[in-house]
């Protein structure tokens, strides 16, 4: 009788990659997710087919930064290393791949600066487009850029379609507000802004009619799905997008401040968590998400098969 239901297969986990070996390294304000190198990615691949998880979103941390984030298309990058270890273990896992340039600027902003500190939009653009090329080459499914610049998803097909990469589909970060969830995020992925925020480009989280104008505009650029973030607080936004597009898929981010709360409140036994959780995600699936970004992705999918986290 249930209306909505959730499986592991409605679930995407977010890695957070580094260069070297061996590298595990706890994320202090998301308890239970870590930073990892390229070398473990085969073991985690065999485990999320094992879980039934189908689907993967990957941000990089590079050696290194720099006012351009050169390292975001290098062929050697870490991102480029991660896709091509993630198909060779699972070729049937879906790899999504991050396009910005938040993890590689030494100024943590999503794009190029003019002598102002302000984004330069139309300048990025073409960097975004060789990030695109650079992952498909490497082998990823899907390109996701999540910097909600003006044209991205217009540039990027440009770039993946010029360079016979049309298979390649674009999940865009469409609706994506400018949130005070992104916190524990930031530590994770080393991409806080230096100085300033992202609200010229990010939208306002008291605007909902905007959401409909960014999510038309990308699908007329030729988004392939389209993504809400957060989540959690903007489950009437989901519903919008999805009754206004109901012929693409709607991915939406349970983002890292939503994943700490459960946890921190769990940790000191204030509410349970794997109740929580289910109810959390099972939630965003009614709202209208097909699929759900979360940091939870391997213990629901444990607790849906009726093991233990």
């Amino acid at each position: 009788m249930r209306e909505t239901t959730l499986a592991p297969d409605d679930l995407v986990l977010p890695y957070f990659v580094v260069p070297g070996e061996g590298v595990r390294s706890p994320i202090s304000s998301m308890p239970g997710i870590d930073q990892v190198s390229v070398d473990a990615l085969a073991g985690e691949a065999r485990e999320l087919a094992s879980l039934g998880i189908k689907a993967v979103v990957v941000f990089g941390i590079p050696s290194s930064k720099d006012a351009l984030g050169l390292e975001s298309y290098a062929e050697d990058g870490v991102v480029q290393q991660a896709v091509r270890a993630l198909k060779d273990a699972d070729s049937e896992l879906v790899v999504v791949t991050d396009v910005c340039l938040c993890e590689y600027t030494d100024h943590g902003h999503c794009g190029l600066l003019d002598s102002e500190g302000y984004v330069l939009n139309d300048e990025t653009l073409e960097i975004l487009g060789r990030i695109a090329v650079s992952h498909a080459e490497a082998g990823t499914d899907v390109v996701a850029p999540s910097g909600m610049l003006d044209g991205m998803v217009g540039a990027i097909r440009g770039a993946l379609d010029s360079g016979a990469h049309e298979r390649v589909a674009i999940l865009s970060y469409a609706v994506k507000y400018a949130s005070a969830f992104y916190g524990p995020f930031r530590e994770a992925a080393e991409g806080a802004p230096s100085f300033g925020d992202r609200r010229s480009h990010q939208m306002d989280p008291g605007n909902a009619r905007e959401a409909l104008l960014e999510a038309a505009l990308d699908v007329e650029q030729g988004a392939d799905a389209l993504m809400v973030k957060p989540a959690l607080g903007y489950l009437d936004v989901v519903t919008r997008v999805r009754e206004r597009f109901p012929e693409l898929p709607l991915a939406a981010y349970n983002v890292s401040g939503e994943y700490a709360m459960v946890k921190v409140a769990a940790a000191n036994g204030w509410l349970d968590e794997r109740a929580a959780a289910l109810e959390v995600l099972t939630c965003i699936r009614r709202a209208g998400a097909d699929l759900v970004v979360t940091y939870h992705a391997k213990d629901v999918a444990r607790w849906l098969q009726g093991g233990a986290a």
